[in-house]
């Protein structure tokens, strides 16, 4: 499995985005955290949203920032031709789930941590 791109990073281990990163590495998958907030996740840096970082082989976007905030970031996250988008709760957004279904992307409602859990990732 390529990668998965953790969009909302933080340094703060109490939040989800920290925590899905943890369970992603504790499983082995690789992990990219992608967010505007400085700092690292694991030992691996906080990629600045605003910069629009090249990524290459993304396989899921995993959303831990809400529908408002994505509006900004639609062509960013579909231009790195992820194979599926996970809305995490909170996070759901039926604009950009039309968006990535007309380009082939799959979108899922449900929880990172959930499917991780019971090995359905």
């Amino acid at each position: 499995m390529g990668k998965t791109v953790i969009v909302g990073s933080t340094p703060k281990p109490y939040k989800y985005a920290y925590q899905a990163a943890q369970m992603l590495d504790e499983r082995n998958f690789d992990f990219i955290p992608l967010g505007i907030q400085e700092g690292d996740v694991l030992g691996r840096d906080i990629l600045n949203m605003y910069e629009r970082p090249e990524i290459e082989g993304v396989d899921t976007i995993t959303l831990y920032i809400n529908p408002q905030r994505q509006k900004d970031w639609y062509d960013y996250l579909i231009e790195l031709h992820p194979k599926r988008i996970i809305f995490n709760p909170g996070t759901e957004n039926q604009e950009l789930k039309k968006l990535a279904e007309e380009q082939g992307i799959e979108c899922l409602e449900a929880c990172t941590l959930v499917m991780l859990s019971v090995g359905v990732y």
